[in-house]
C-alpha cells in the first residue's frame, strides 16, 4: 500500500493522519477538504472563539514540530466515488487515486427553510459560520436560538455573555432529555433561567419576520420574539451525498463494521458521517462527538494497515461549557432504570449521578463535579460502547 486518501480534513482526518503515521505508514497520504482552511478545533467555535477570546491561530490543530507529510487538496469537494479503483472526484473534476480512501466527511448543521435569505440568521458548524456569527453578536442585539441542545445552550451562553438579550426557543418538552433523561435534562434547563436567558419548552417557531433581516420569530403558540440574529441549532446531518450511485452502504450515515471498514475492500468510514456497528447490538450507530472524531482513527489505521486492531475502545464521552458550568457525560442511559445521585447538590447544580441497569452502572453525569467524574469515567465497562 503506497497511497491513502482521507475524504474530510477536519479533525478526524487530520487524527486518521496521525494514526497512520504512528502505525508506521511512509507512503502517500491526501487529504481532501471542501474547506479552504487546515484543520482546526470546532468545540471552541461556541465558546472561546465566539466571545473573542481564542482567534484562528489558537484553534489550529497541526503542531509546528510534527511533519505528517500531507498531500493537501484543500476547497474542492469530493463528489464522487469510483470504489472499484479506490478513486475520489473532486469538484474541478480531477481524480484522487490510491490504494484505500477513509471517509471522514464529517457532519453539517439542520438549517430552517423558512428563515432562509433572511441576513443575520446562522447555523454554527464551522470556521466560516462562527467567523460571521461572531460579528453578528453586538451587546445591542437581540438573540433567539432554536435548539437548546448543547450547542445551543452554549451559543446562549456565549451570547449572554456579550451582553445580549437571549431567548431560546425548543420543541421538546424537557431540552437534553435525548442524551441525560427528562428529569436531569430539565435540572440543566436552570441554567438559562439563571442567567438571565428565556427558555421557551414545547413549542415550535411557526413564521420568521424580516424585511430584508430577521426581525421576530414567532412560535406556534403565537409568542413573538423580537430578533436581530437567529441561531439555528436543530441537530446535524451527514455529508454523504456525495457517494450517492456508489455501492457504499448508507442509512443514517456510512454502514460500516464495528472497525469503520465498509462493505467495500479498501474502504472506510470514521467520524459524524460514519455509523459503525454497535458492539452490543450490531445496530449502526452514529456518533457525533469529539471524543469518537479522535479516538477512533486509531482503530481504523490499525484495521487498515494490519487487518486487526488492539485499542480497547472506551465508553461514549462528550462535554460542554455553559453559563460557566463544566458538564461532562460518558457512557450511555438507553433502557436505564435507575439514577443515583452519589456526590453533591442537585439543586445548586454541582452533582454527579450514575444511571443504572439492573443495578449496574452504564452512564454517568457530572455537572462541576471533574474528580469524581474522571474516577466513575475510568470505571466504566468498554463492552457497552460502540466499537
Amino acid at each position: 500500500m503506497h497511497d491513502i486518501t482521507i475524504v474530510g480534513a477536519s479533525i478526524c482526518g487530520l487524527y486518521t493522519a496521525r494514526a497512520l503515521r504512528a502505525e508506521g505508514f511512509a507512503g502517500r497520504i491526501t487529504l481532501v477538504g471542501d474547506e479552504v482552511h487546515r484543520p482546526y478545533d470546532r468545540p471552541p467555535l461556541s465558546k472561546e472563539f465566539l466571545v473573542g477570546t481564542y482567534e484562528i491561530a489558537d484553534i489550529q490543530l497541526e503542531d509546528e514540530d510534527e511533519h505528517l507529510d500531507l498531500n493537501y487538496r484543500l476547497g474542492q469537494p469530493a463528489v464522487g466515488l469510483r470504489a472499484r479503483e479506490q478513486s475520489v472526484e473532486l469538484a474541478d473534476g480531477s481524480l484522487v487515486r490510491g490504494d484505500a480512501v477513509v471517509v471522514a466527511t464529517g457532519a453539517r448543521a439542520r438549517t430552517l427553510p423558512a428563515a432562509h435569505g433572511l441576513e443575520g440568521v446562522h447555523t454554527l458548524r464551522s470556521l466560516d459560520d462562527a467567523i460571521a456569527l461572531r460579528a453578528d453578536l453586538q451587546p445591542s442585539h437581540r438573540l433567539v436560538v432554536v435548539g437548546a441542545g448543547f450547542i445551543g445552550a452554549e451559543i446562549a451562553s456565549s451570547a449572554r455573555g456579550l451582553g445580549l438579550e437571549v431567548d431560546v426557543v425548543e420543541v421538546a418538552p424537557t431540552p437534553l432529555a435525548g442524551p441525560l433523561g427528562s428529569r436531569f435534562g430539565g435540572i440543566l434547563a436552570r441554567l438559562h433561567e439563571r442567567a438571565g436567558v428565556r427558555l421557551h419548552s414545547g413549542v415550535a417557531p411557526a413564521t420568521f419576520e424580516g424585511d430584508g433581516r430577521i426581525r421576530a420569530v414567532v412560535l406556534a403558540d403565537g409568542t413573538r420574539l423580537p430578533a436581530d440574529v437567529l441561531v439555528v441549532g436543530v441537530g446535524a446531518a451527514p455529508n454523504v451525498e456525495w457517494l450517492s450511485g456508489s455501492p457504499v452502504a448508507i442509512g443514517n450515515g456510512i454502514e460500516t463494521d464495528q472497525h469503520g471498514q465498509t462493505g467495500l475492500p479498501g474502504v472506510f468510514a470514521v467520524g459524524d458521517c460514519a455509523a459503525w456497528a454497535d458492539s452490543a447490538t450490531g445496530r449502526p450507530l452514529r456518533v457525533e462527538h469529539w471524543t469518537n472524531a479522535v479516538e477512533r482513527p486509531t482503530v481504523v489505521a490499525q484495521q487498515l494497515l494490519h487487518g486487526r486492531t488492539s485499542m480497547v475502545p472506551r465508553p461514549t464521552y462528550f462535554w460542554s461549557d455553559q453559563y460557566g458550568v463544566h458538564v461532562q457525560f460518558a457512557g450511555s442511559i438507553v433502557d436505564h432504570d435507575e439514577v443515583v445521585v452519589e456526590d453533591g447538590d442537585v439543586d445548586a447544580l454541582r452533582f454527579l449521578v450514575t444511571y443504572r441497569r439492573a443495578g449496574e452502572v452504564i452512564g454517568v453525569l457530572g455537572v462541576d463535579s471533574v474528580r469524581q467524574f474522571t474516577r466513575r469515567r475510568r470505571a466504566l465497562s468498554a463492552i457497552r460502547t460502540p466499537a
